[in-house]
């Protein structure tokens, strides 16, 4: 069977890929599937996901210059990325 993904769930399993571990990732994913703009549901989601059991953390496996190229890869805004690292709980 083939399952159309959206931008927002390959960027999520891209950010796997790159050694983000994501906590409740069903409801990350379900989100942002159901937002108008997936990169602001994003960036709320881990400034503040931690309160309905969402979180990212970073593995062993990180690499920062990957990350970088994904969120230009995805369009986010230049400050995103560096956000998005400050949120990360280690």
């Amino acid at each position: 069977m083939f399952v159309n993904q959206n931008e927002s769930t390959l960027f999520i399993h891209s950010l796997k890929r790159a050694g983000i571990a994501i906590g409740n990732e069903r409801e990350v994913i379900e989100r942002l599937a159901e937002a108008r703009e997936w990169h602001y549901a994003f960036s709320t989601l881990v400034k503040q996901g931690t309160r309905i059991g969402i979180w990212f953390a970073a593995t062993a496996k990180i690499r920062s210059n990957q990350l970088q190229r994904l969120f230009a890869k995805y369009n986010f805004p230049g400050h995103a990325e560096a956000a998005f690292e400050a949120c990360l709980q280690k």
